[in-house]
């Protein structure tokens, strides 16, 4: 559109057919066309109910007896809803007992884990030294090793050092760092304009304040993606706990898999599900109120 003065007055040159003789202008009244994205709508709306499935299944199945577990055809929902499958979900282990075990084992671990790959990730975008990207290579490469291939050396060096039936192995391995959050910081910090950690040292700070000062208040998204994702990790953990820790002070996760069985080791497959359901809410209850920076920081780490 060109600016025309006439009159004494500018106007605006507009498209011939959205001007009428009269030189107003004129509102098409034809319907706007379907968007051509719909099919892409109803594949997104199909992996959605896939997705959701297992889930309704798992609520499904919470509230139904072991009768009806047995039925065939399936039955898809339960003549009677079956609440006091919650109440024996609780009441048949020491549930509150290994909720505050894993509650205690999850936030340390996530604690510690976030800040020290906070740090490394700092080290790795801003620290001049020899061949940085070359480690910072071989720790990306870690991420691809199995937890299978590492289980029998971690055992035995737990064992000689007399951690086995403690939460020393996971204090050490936050204050070791996690690979993939390193990576996410890296990222975060690298896109980090130059000119205010220039800025900084001329101010006087050294590399530990414009961490702590600058940096780490700024990466706020990835700090709670890094926690989210850390807790979830602990939390959900079952063959660790399993390998280390003893019954009285293991997980709920495994507690689970071992408490909800009669005296013919069967399950109670759906007191099994009331308890899974309640096992998941404070992951999801995290989730839901760190979802809005989660995703910031997913994203903003991949600005550079």
């Amino acid at each position: 559109m060109k600016s025309v003065r006439k009159g004494g007055v500018n106007r605006m040159e507009l498209p011939l057919q959205q001007v009428g003789r009269s030189g107003r202008l004129s509102v098409s009244n034809k319907p706007r066309r379907f968007s051509a994205n719909w099919p892409i709508g109803c594949v997104l709306l199909l992996l959605a109910l896939v997705f959701i499935t297992p889930f309704f299944w798992l609520v499904t199945t919470s509230l139904k007896s072991l009768g009806e577990l047995a039925a065939y055809p399936i039955r898809w929902f339960p003549a009677q809803a079956m609440w006091d499958n919650f109440v024996k979900a609780v009441t048949m282990i020491d549930y509150l007992h290994y909720t505050e075990n894993t509650l205690f084992l999850s936030t340390m671990y996530a604690l510690l884990v976030t800040i020290s790959s906070a740090l490394v990730g700092f080290a790795f975008a801003r620290l001049p030294g020899f061949g940085k990207n070359t480690l910072f290579i071989i720790m990306l490469a870690t991420i691809m090793l199995p937890q299978t291939l590492t289980v029998i050396p971690t055992y035995i060096l737990f064992a000689h050092l007399g951690l086995i039936d403690t939460y020393w192995p996971w204090f050490l391995w936050g204050l070791a760092s996690a690979p993939y959050l390193s990576f996410l910081f890296r990222q975060f910090f690298a896109s980090i304009p130059r000119e205010l950690e220039e800025a900084a040292v001329l101010d006087g700070y050294n590399y530990w304040s414009i961490f702590w000062r600058i940096f780490l208040p700024l990466s706020l998204p990835v700090l709670v993606t890094a926690f989210v994702l850390s807790f979830t990790w602990t939390w959900g953990d079952w063959f660790a706990p399993k390998l280390l820790l003893s019954q009285d002070s293991t997980t709920l996760g495994v507690a689970m898999s071992l408490g909800y069985n009669d005296a013919h080791n069967n399950v109670f497959t759906n007191v099994l599900a009331a308890g899974s359901i309640l096992y998941i809410t404070p992951v999801m209850v995290l989730f839901f109120f760190a979802q809005r920076f989660y995703v910031r920081g997913i994203v903003t780490t991949g600005m550079k």
